[in-house]
């Protein structure tokens, strides 16, 4: 199901940043330019090197080509090793961001996550009007891949969680594991700075497939699985533009790199896969459980994802073309029975009816109450706080319900109500208030108000709808 409950609204970017360096595959010298882009734009990459400058949108469906790293494309063009950024914009939580590439690789910095988490965050990360929604995982989907021993599953849970396992028969490597609990609280520190890897006796084969032609012993770890032969050095010396020779490190590590983390390796999975579901193109709520998996099974699975929810998928984006649904104090008039001084809501910035609504109100000193509610320190009072809410919640009751303009409501209880900060003149009261349930007209609603992103109220409210006398 799509749901946008206990969301917070869509980011994006607060300016213009760039960074550059060298193609992994390709080899190009590439600069990639990120952009703050409009609500409920999404994810999408832009060709500044070809006539037209062609855009392509981050999506599974766009996804041609998966050797040893995520490839999108579009007609006539393609953009190769998506997933690094994908991971950093995902791992952030960014939704709308445009990103310029002047080649058709973006660059490969160090191997991992991290230099793109740190510009973003450079940038700044700017919260827009629009609503997050978010796809919430209620059924167990699976892939399996017997011939290579690949599982990859994702069940339902309260958050976006990874699991993942890998097994290689090589000493350094070895079985690995590692579980990310949280996005916001992993991602960037424990996950992020991980770097691509892979194995010595891989090198040659991929060069000669035309791959990791910008790899270097800068920007991936190379565990060894063999003994060095004399041709396979000059080789690779070439290769890699080198002087000295290799050697093996006691850690098994070409040139005993040493790791950022015991289990980098898994880690960088778990990188890799963040990035791939990034081309679902929505936040998930749901649990990956994976063994063994890379680029190839990570895609199939959210092919399976996107199928399985595809109609609530077309519908979101359905909704998302068409014009945000918004509200004046006109319209509020028309469906509220409320009259100054008593109507407390200003503005309605996005309704989705029967889910959720947010609304506005501009707290000034104007506010007839001032005058004796400590006219030395004004406070709005709190139990208006409750009724500004309640006035949200009823408007988006009355907009999921036949004929609105001939119904009332009538509140008749408030549960776990908390005031946790003072709201003074000038603040912008912001409410969000959810339908959680509604049969045989009484309903039951939650909601929130903020200042400055700061909780400063919350409640639970019931109440009855009910026939306005003529």
């Amino acid at each position: 199901m799509i749901s946008n409950k206990q969301q917070s609204r869509q980011t994006t970017l607060k300016k213009n940043i760039s960074i550059s360096g060298v193609g992994l595959h390709t080899g190009v010298d590439s600069t990639a330019t990120f952009k703050p882009a409009p609500e409920n734009f999404g994810i999408r990459f832009k060709r500044l090197d070809l006539e037209n400058c062609p855009e392509i949108m981050a999506d599974i469906d766009h996804v041609i080509d998966i050797s040893r790293g995520t490839t999108i494309g579009l007609d006539n063009f393609r953009i190769h090793t998506v997933e690094h950024i994908l991971s950093a914009i995902f791992g952030l939580q960014i939704d709308n961001i445009l990103i310029e590439l002047t080649e058709k690789e973006p660059p490969v910095m160090d191997g991992s996550a991290i230099p793109f988490v740190d510009v973003l965050l450079k940038a700044g990360i700017k919260t827009q009007d629009a609503l997050r929604d978010e796809l919430i995982i209620d059924k167990t989907i699976t892939y399996t891949d017997p011939e290579r021993e690949v599982d990859i599953h994702i069940l339902p849970s309260d958050k976006f969680r990874v699991t993942f396992m890998t097994d290689y028969k090589v000493k350094s490597l070895g079985t690995q594991y590692t579980a990310m609990y949280s996005l916001e609280e992993d991602f960037v520190e424990q996950f992020a700075p991980s770097r691509t890897y892979c194995l010595f006796s891989e090198i040659i084969t991929l060069n000669n497939l035309g791959l990791i032609k910008g790899g270097s012993m800068d920007n991936a770890v190379v565990f060894v699985d063999k003994e060095f032969e004399e041709k396979e050095v000059k080789n690779l010396k070439k290769l890699f533009n080198l002087e000295d020779d290799f050697f093996i490190g006691d850690n098994g590590i070409l040139n005993g790199t040493e790791l950022r983390f015991t289990n980098e390796p898994v880690r960088h999975k778990v990188v890799d896969l963040i990035g791939d579901f990034a081309l679902l193109g929505i936040p998930i709520r749901g649990h990956v459980i994976a063994a063994r998996s890379g680029h190839a099974t990570n895609v199939e699975l959210v092919k399976k994802i996107k199928k399985t929810y595809s109609k609530k998928l077309a519908l979101r984006k359905k909704q998302q073309e068409g014009p945000q649904m918004t509200f004046d104090i006109e319209s509020l008039m028309k469906i509220l029975p409320h009259r100054y001084p008593f109507l407390l809501i200003d503005r309605i910035i996005a309704l989705d009816p029967g889910k959720i609504v947010h609304a506005i109100k501009n707290v000034t000193i104007n506010e007839p109450f001032f005058q004796g509610h400590f006219p030395g320190q004004p406070i709005f009072p709190g139990v208006l706080i409750l009724e500004a809410m309640a006035q949200a919640g009823g408007f988006l009751v009355l907009n999921s319900i036949d004929n609105p303009e001939s119904k009332l409501m009538y509140f008749t209880g408030i549960n776990k109500s908390r005031f946790k900060k003072t709201v003074i003149p000038g603040d912008q009261m912001h409410f969000e208030v959810t339908l959680d349930k509604f049969r045989l007209g009484t309903c039951k609603i939650s909601g929130t108000a903020k200042v400055n992103d700061t909780i400063v109220a919350e409640a639970e409210m019931m109440a009855s709808v009910v026939d306005r006398r003529s």
